[in-house]
């Protein structure tokens, strides 16, 4: 997959196809494997399709311009991008009243100047515009895996397919942090996988405005399992949805790739209508060909995905570490306010209030 460093980014594509080949710039027609949708006026899924297709964006937005859309209710596209931001809202108030957790972590930024130093620290602000494009990411990622599931079920034979799972916490840790919680004077109740996920989203809404229930966020994350790619169906806990994929960035990561093949092969092999305008049949291809790979074949890639996806997130996080220790030298003596974000048997750790950086204080001072 592609790999996203502070200052560049390492595509996975030749950046020639993921620039501009693949990538929808407006004005300019570009071919594309699509998931349509239907709502009725209630917000009610009424309708869903897979097929390729055609795009030809007319505006390209950045987040900003979006954001400013929807905060004033004017610009290009208002209408539509105020109707999409309402359906993004019911969506995601529908997912988390399904259980999904809204572990949404302050991610930390870096202004660097000429030569690459770190001159500014800042916490990127995740606003209504950057929400929107998650949520309908979701619905497609989602409704792509239950397609897949509807076909497994009508042909009663497993499809080869790789979903993006998440299995539920450990028990034991989710004790431990209710014990450590229960000590700061919140009260979590882990005896179900669900009233964990219920406990868990008290406990990120409780500390929007506790600063002493901030620290358990953190804690909180390390409970869950990794979410990894694999041919077994587990569900998604995290989210909260028993089928999930991911379909929506086949530019960037390599199971969307895989997902993007599995159902091609699928339609083609039921014959069914490839356009949303044209219910014409395209000739099928013979049902041994329905998919390019075997079940074997997407354990050992899910499973070579997982690990390169651990790999990146390790590097990034590295680099990350690397570029605060580097800003921090040139404050060395510097007094800061902070707050406690873990304990351990060795020490503290602190995270200054504007910086957002952390730092251990060990237990021998």
């Amino acid at each position: 997959s592609s790999v996203y460093f502070v200052d560049r980014v390492c595509p996975m594509l030749p950046e020639k196809l993921s620039n501009e080949l693949c990538s929808l710039r407006p004005h300019e027609d570009k071919l594309t494997f699509s998931a349509a949708f239907v709502f009725d006026k209630n917000f009610k899924l009424r309708r869903r399709w897979f097929g390729k297709a055609i795009i030809h964006s007319d505006r390209r937005f950045t987040y900003e311009e979006a954001q400013e859309v929807i905060e004033t209710g004017e610009g290009d596209f208002a209408e539509e991008i105020l109707l999409l931001n309402q359906l993004a809202e019911k969506l995601r108030e529908r997912r988390f009243k399904q259980g999904s957790i809204d572990f949404a972590s302050d991610e930390v930024r870096f202004r660097l100047d000429e030569d690459g130093t770190p001159i500014e620290v800042y916490v990127k602000e995740r606003k209504a515009s950057n929400m929107l494009i998650e949520d309908f990411m979701l619905l497609a990622n989602r409704e792509v895996a239950a397609y897949i599931g509807r076909k497994e079920k009508a042909r009663n034979k497993k499809i080869p397919f790789v979903y993006r799972v998440h299995d539920e916490p450990d028990p034991d840790k989710a004790m431990e942090l209710a014990l450590f919680a229960k000590a700061l004077g919140f009260e979590m109740d882990v005896s179900t996988p669900e009233q964990i996920a219920k406990s868990y989203n008290r406990l990120i809404a409780r500390a929007e405005t506790d600063g002493a229930l901030k620290m358990l966020s953190p804690l909180a994350i390390r409970t869950m399992a990794k979410a990894k790619y694999t041919t077994e169906n587990i569900g998604h806990y995290g989210l909260g949805f028993s089928d999930y994929s991911h379909f929506t960035s086949p530019i960037r990561r390599y199971p969307d790739l895989l997902v993007h093949r599995a159902i091609r092969f699928l339609i083609r092999s039921e014959g069914e209508p490839n356009h949303v305008d044209n219910p014409g049949k395209l000739p099928k291809i013979p049902r041994e060909k329905i998919i390019p790979y075997s079940q074997a074949d997407m354990v050992a890639i899910g499973e070579q995905c997982s690990m390169t996806e651990r790999r990146a997130d390790d590097a990034t996080r590295d680099v990350v570490s690397w570029l605060k220790c580097q800003f921090m030298e040139s404050h060395i003596g510097d007094v800061f306010e902070g707050v406690i974000s873990g304990v351990a048997n060795f020490g503290l750790f602190v995270q200054l209030n504007e910086l957002h950086i952390d730092g251990l204080v060990h237990v021998a001072n």
